[in-house]
């Protein structure tokens, strides 16, 4: 199991590496070259760059996630391709990304698309896709997934 970022957009790389640490994970932080640092990473964090352009982060994402890892992006796009891998899939705000959330965003999407073409005004007050979702705070719940994801493992390795 391992932590991947989508790491151009994350403001919870510290927090993430900081429980990866606690609990020996690896984590590898996916970034476009134009967000380039030289900056040192502890053990067992890696990075990986990818080229500037639409989408690459998350192509590289794709590529390297399998079952049982955690991913962590506001990118509900790559969530959507995400879950069929059986990834979990956290957001920096303390949601999981969901079956059933999916196609709320998907349905708030079409619905605001909806509106707009609708509406005589220019701006239209969107609906909130996470309206009834649980949020918890974002240490919280990446404790709770990991240990969820830790428990998963053992219980397949018996």
């Amino acid at each position: 199991m391992k932590l991947i970022v989508d790491a151009d957009a994350s403001p919870k790389k510290e927090e993430i590496i900081h429980a990866a640490q606690n609990y020996g994970l690896e984590v590898i932080l996916v970034s476009s070259i134009s967000h380039y640092s030289v900056k040192e990473l502890p053990e067992g964090v890696s990075r990986v760059w990818v080229d500037t352009g639409i989408d690459l982060a998350d192509f590289k994402i794709m590529q390297l996630a399998s079952a049982r890892d955690i991913v962590f992006t506001n990118d509900y796009g790559l969530a959507s391709m995400l879950l069929p891998k059986k990834c979990r899939i956290i957001h920096h705000e303390g949601y999981e990304y969901t079956e059933s959330l999916m196609q709320q965003l998907i349905d708030s999407r079409h619905l605001s698309a909806k509106q707009r073409r609708t509406s005589k005004r220019s701006r239209v007050k969107s609906m909130d896709p996470f309206a009834g979702e649980t949020r918890i705070p974002f240490e919280e719940l990446l404790e709770q997934v990991i240990t969820e994801q830790l428990e998963k493992r053992n219980e397949a390795s018996e």
